[in-house]
């Protein structure tokens, strides 16, 4: 492939346009490469071309307005004319998690298998999704083309923040036994001017379940300490602050909560194991904090059975913040859903409010016998507990002496500590926070 060819901008395809997919095809277009991002969803495809993102991320439509109105991004359903001629195609599709808890591979493959007629000698296929080791391997084999080179390059996006992710991370990670591939795709990148790891393609593909199976674990820790800090009459915020500020530590992933969650954590702490578990090896600390990330949402549910005062049977509870976490739509493996679950299977009534859920919008909250509601208020009406487990900033600016009226029990729950307990208290509530006496 020569630099002619890719002089004025690289042209590249992404294969797959959800969360990851959508960020890095608006944020590649934001460098100046011309990019065409592919999607199996007509529906979706079109929505996107006008500019509307199917998701709920910061900075997502100004740069889907953009890369759309300079005409260096665009949408389509058929892979193997948006891959033709590309210079490098990202795979950034689903990699969901099977039965036996391993990253499922089939839509890789397939993604591979499709293209893989179409690219052009010297073209670079980047594996974005989050893939088990040897992936790069499957990869290859795949598209069968030993002229083209596969190189793995995983994200470290956190919904919310991912575009900022994107544009300025804390590192580049990129593995392949090319040399010349991964350079090519370090000058990609050369415009963030971030710290680039070029690695193997198996300690690449390592990097981001590593990642996310600490982060978990760190978040399992602080929920024990929350939770001994409520034992022995310590106060968690500061013991936490405490912590938060030794640097060998950092205060990031220090925030006790429901239970940990989201599209990333339970897949790929899962994997992980599995990964661990196919080598030999017992991981024995890993799947301990699984196992506390289970008891976290029964120790919750347990917390708002105590706020009514014995059992939850027939009793109503009122639940604020659905997501996993704020700043997004996304309801996926979200602590919040399982802490009701759990609330629900206890005999009680849910009535809840999200701000980014229309009332009776999702089928999984229905067949889950949760009530949505219009607003923080129409939630509370006749409740005997208010369960906050979503870290909404509205939330801490409702009117709580309405919220107090408007409750058959004046209680609450803040698994996300973000009320002022003070200020709940002058409301007539009775307040439980997470390590909070």
């Amino acid at each position: 492939m020569t630099e002619n060819r890719r002089d004025p901008a690289p042209s590249i395809a992404v294969i797959g346009a959800g969360y990851v997919g959508l960020t890095t095809a608006v944020c590649l277009a934001h460098l100046g490469c011309r990019v065409a991002a592919v999607d199996v969803d007509e529906a979706k495809v079109e929505r996107m071309s006008r500019g509307e993102p199917p998701i709920l991320e910061e900075g997502l439509a100004a740069l889907l307005e953009e890369g759309i109105g300079a005409g260096r991004l665009s949408f389509t359903t058929d892979a193997a004319a948006a891959s033709a001629g590309a210079d490098f195609v990202f795979l950034c599709v689903p990699t969901p998690q099977g039965g036996d808890g391993a990253a499922d591979l089939r839509y890789v493959k397939e993604a591979a298998s499709q293209i893989a007629p179409h690219l052009e000698a010297g073209a670079v296929v980047v594996t974005k999704s989050t893939v088990p080791v040897g992936s790069a391997g499957t990869v290859a084999a795949a598209l069968s083309r030993p002229d083209v080179a596969v190189v793995s390059n995983p994200e470290f996006l956190r919904e919310g923040s991912a575009i900022g992710d994107w544009l300025h991370p804390d590192r580049i990670v990129i593995g392949s036994d090319d040399r010349a591939a991964a350079e090519r795709l370090t000058a990609l990148y050369a415009p963030l001017d971030a710290p680039v790891l070029i690695t193997d393609p198996a300690s690449a593909e390592t990097v981001k379940y590593a990642c996310n199976a600490f982060l978990a674990a760190k978040v399992s820790f602080v929920n024990a300490i929350a939770t001994l800090c409520q034992a022995v009459g310590a106060d968690a915020v500061d013991v936490i602050r405490g912590m938060g500020y030794d640097r060998r530590i950092g205060a990031d992933h220090l925030s006790p909560g429901p239970g940990w969650g989201g599209s990333c954590f339970p897949k790929d702490t899962a994997a992980l194991l599995r990964m661990a578990e196919d080598h030999g090896y017992d991981f024995a600390l890993l799947r301990e904090a699984i196992v506390a990330n289970e008891r976290q949402f029964d120790l919750v549910a347990d917390r708002v059975e105590e706020a009514v005062g014995g059992s939850l049977e027939g009793v109503t509870v009122a639940a604020w913040g659905l997501t996993f976490k704020a700043s997004t739509d996304d309801l996926r493996d979200s602590p919040a859903l399982s802490v009701l679950r759990r609330v629900r299977h206890r005999g009680a009534t849910v009535r809840a409010f999200d701000p980014t859920l229309p009332e009776a919008s999702d089928a999984n909250l229905r067949s889950l016998g949760v009530e949505l509601c219009a607003d923080a208020y129409a939630a509370c009406e006749g409740a005997r507990a208010l369960v906050v487990l979503t870290e909404w900033p509205q939330f801490a600016d409702v009117d709580l002496a309405r919220v107090s009226a408007s409750m058959a029990n004046p209680a609450v729950v803040d698994t996300r500590n973000l009320l002022d307990p003070a200020q709940v208290r002058a409301a007539g509530l009775r307040y439980t926070g997470m390590g909070r006496s």
